[in-house]
């Protein structure tokens, strides 16, 4: 057995290059900066914290401030178009209502001139056998039928004469003067059962959005619920004012005592009366028509009646920024992952009719089980986004759980309160969760936490005590805790600590023992990167589950393994077939003209950027592969193997462009994690 440094992973002698590890990659750098600067919700640094600082530092104007607000605002992503676009209507085989007035090109056959050649979609088979030369896997000839994947899946594609695949579904036909007359083919059969079995589901339409954006959105549930929590904090604060004037009453009376000398019978003691007379003011302020139990006009559903999780032994993908788009969730799906969840969405976002943020709860068919996570900081800005996602997705049955994100470490989220803020505000996310419940219905309620802020100052198990139980003082009707054994500061610089998710785990079992509380799945996070990993954890920590994060991103087929109870030793063809499948589900989703076409080389490359981590368990000497080793350098078993653990960001459009044809000469592609970019050089 070679010897390798402490943290190598223990590649075969047969297989070594050097036992010098390639460049680890900064998995806290992609998920956002800790130290002093601003970073952006996509957890890259703020290239305006080197702008020179001091007096010299130039002020940006309002529309600047604006420019760099939101997500991916430090990565290069230019939208790729047609040199000569063509009216959507047109391109769709249909009429546009404005006719002459359109400000769309309307001239079908200059436009299909001037179109770029259609692609093919090659099958893995026919990609290995026609790349004998490094240059060929760059563009497979066309000489194999067209496939247009939308087509396929849904018996028509919505992108017509712009799809680059259109040779898949075009006829011509003679017109009456002898020219061809082009013409889009649909499989009525397929279209008929796409509409049950392929449709995405969740759109939020612009008008929606509109009322969202103009603050005309009616939020019934909320307006209660917020009313609610101004009236107890007013009784809050008369019962403290009540408490300090008994006090200054008592001083008074003492110090008057003091200057007379009389024979006084025994003292009621301070406390005593103070207690008495606050009971009084809470009875006043009952009779007062303020009792908390008053029923507001829409009675809201009891934490009984909440739809319960029965997720034992169920796999779980985590909510993943920028990769865990809905194609990749789809690809996770089909390696099999029962449980999924959108990406992190922000609730102000939400509210303020983002349609970028709603986009994020879009759900595939395929998604068994789907949950929508969101970020907040206070309970104004999380009840009502909960109230309008129940309205506008809960009615479709588009939604299985809202989860509540309380272990985002980056700096932008955490100094507004939100992600793992709201560790060290109880009381704060308590408010929240109750009224999320109540807008919700019967759509249930989960939370995602870390240990706690600081190391060494864990506070996890005292919140997920808390968080179990009937909402109001006996809980806040959580219906389901997954607790990532790290803590913010820690990040990924040390192991998760399992030991204390089995305490926490162990401390809510014992409180539902002791008040006969439904058992709620408790899910444990942190570090599982194979089958081993998973079920060691749910049979020594006591957990019900393992939720599955950057052990999906480098290994989409680890849902798999855990399924099967065995470590796949995956060869290149087999991951390829996994590159292709996630290809046809981002033109699926992002469409198949030029700008869908490259929206989705992005993102393939995006899941590239991890997938080329993994190190082939064949080439190892012991197992499992863990998944903080790093990769010393390594030859693969074939050349496909060798350009798949490329760290290269030029290979990885390399393998893009096997099914999405050659990379335009505008596209850029800026990975997350710190190493070199990739600029077409046309």
């Amino acid at each position: 057995m070679s010897v390798f440094p402490a943290g190598t992973a223990p590649v075969k002698a047969e297989f070594l290059i050097s036992i010098d590890p390639i460049a680890v990659p900064d998995d806290d750098a992609a998920e956002g900066s800790g130290g002093g600067g601003q970073s952006s919700r996509n957890g890259r640094d703020d290239p305006d914290a080197n702008d020179g600082g001091g007096r010299n530092k130039r002020k940006r104007n309002k529309e600047e401030k604006k420019a760099r607000q939101g997500q991916n605002k430090n990565r290069r992503f230019g939208k790729v178009r047609d040199e000569q676009d063509i009216c959507f209507k047109i391109a769709a085989g249909t009429l546009c209502e404005f006719g002459a007035e359109c400000k769309y090109n309307h001239d079908l056959q200059t436009y299909l001139a001037a179109k770029p050649p259609d692609l093919g979609m090659p099958t893995v088979d026919e990609l290995l056998s026609a790349s004998s030369g490094s240059e060929e896997t760059k563009n497979v000839p066309n000489s194999q039928p067209a496939r247009c994947p939308i087509f396929e899946e849904f018996g028509e594609c919505k992108y017509g004469f712009k799809c680059r695949y259109l040779s898949a579904h075009i006829q011509k036909a003679l017109s009456e003067d002898g020219t061809e007359s082009p013409s889009l083919v649909v499989d009525e059969a397929k279209k008929a059962h796409a509409a049950i079995s392929a449709k995405e589901v969740n759109y939020v339409g612009a008008d929606t959005q509109k009322l969202l954006r103009t603050k005309k959105y009616v939020f019934p549930v909320t307006d209660a619920y917020l009313r609610e929590l101004q009236e107890a904090d007013k009784r809050e604060q008369e019962i403290e004012m009540e408490r300090k004037r008994l006090k200054e009453a008592e001083r008074e009376r003492r110090e008057a005592e003091d200057s007379t000398v009389v024979t006084a019978e025994p003292e009621q003691k301070q406390d005593t009366l103070t207690e008495d007379k606050t009971v009084n003011l809470h009875t006043e302020i009952a009779a007062d028509g303020l009792h908390p139990d008053v029923d507001t006009p829409d009675v809201p559903m009891r934490f009984a009646e909440k739809n319960r999780l029965d997720w034992r032994g169920k796999t779980y993908l985590a909510p993943l920024t920028t990769v865990g788009n809905l194609p990749f969730r789809r690809l996770c799906v089909s390696y099999g992952a029962d449980i999924t969840c959108g990406e992190m969405g922000l609730a102000t976002s939400f509210l303020s009719g983002s349609k970028e943020e709603w986009s994020l709860v879009r759900r595939h068919p395929s998604e068994r089980t789907f949950g929508v996570q969101i970020a907040g900081n206070k309970a104004n800005t999380l009840v009502p986004t909960a109230e309008v996602l129940a309205k506008e997705c809960g009615s479709q049955g588009g939604i299985d759980f809202v989860d509540v994100n309380c272990g985002c470490p980056i700096d932008l989220v955490f100094k507004t309160g939100s992600g793992s803020a709201l560790l060290d505000a109880p009381a704060k996310l308590g408010k929240a969760l109750i009224g999320m419940n109540k807008a919700l219905g019967s759509i249930p309620v989960t939370i995602k936490l870390r240990t706690g802020v600081k190391d060494g100052r864990n506070t996890a198990e005292k919140l997920m005590t808390r968080a179990v139980g009937g909402g109001g003082e006996s809980g806040w009707g959580i219906a389901c805790i997954t607790l990532h054994g790290r803590t913010r500061q820690q990040r990924y610089t040390k192991l998760a600590d399992w030991e204390y998710i089995r305490q926490c785990v162990d401390a809510v079992r014992a409180r539902e023992a002791d008040e006969d509380l439904p058992p709620v799945p408790i899910f444990g996070n942190g570090d599982c990167f194979s089958s081993h990993d998973y079920h060691s954890a749910v049979d020594q920590y006591h957990v019900d589950g393992v939720m599955i994060g950057r052990g999906a991103l480098i290994k989409p087929w680890i849902f798999t393994e855990i399924k099967e109870r065995r470590e796949w030793d995956i060869n290149s063809r087999e991951r390829l077939e996994g590159v292709k499948k996630l290809a046809e589900f981002g033109l699926s989703h992002f469409g198949s003209d030029t700008s869908g076409i490259n929206t989705t080389r992005r993102y393939l490359c995006e899941a590239l950027s991890f997938q080329y981590r993994y190190v082939p368990i064949g080439l190892l000497e012991v197992l499992p592969a863990r998944i903080n080793d790093r990769a010393p350098r390594f030859r693969g078993r074939d050349e496909l193997e060798n350009l798949l653990a490329s760290p290269n960001s030029a290979d990885w459009v390399k393998i893009s462009e096997m099914f999405l044809g050659p990379a335009p000469e505008a596209f850029v592609f800026v990975p997350k994690h710190k190493s070199n970019a990739y600029e077409s050089q046309g």
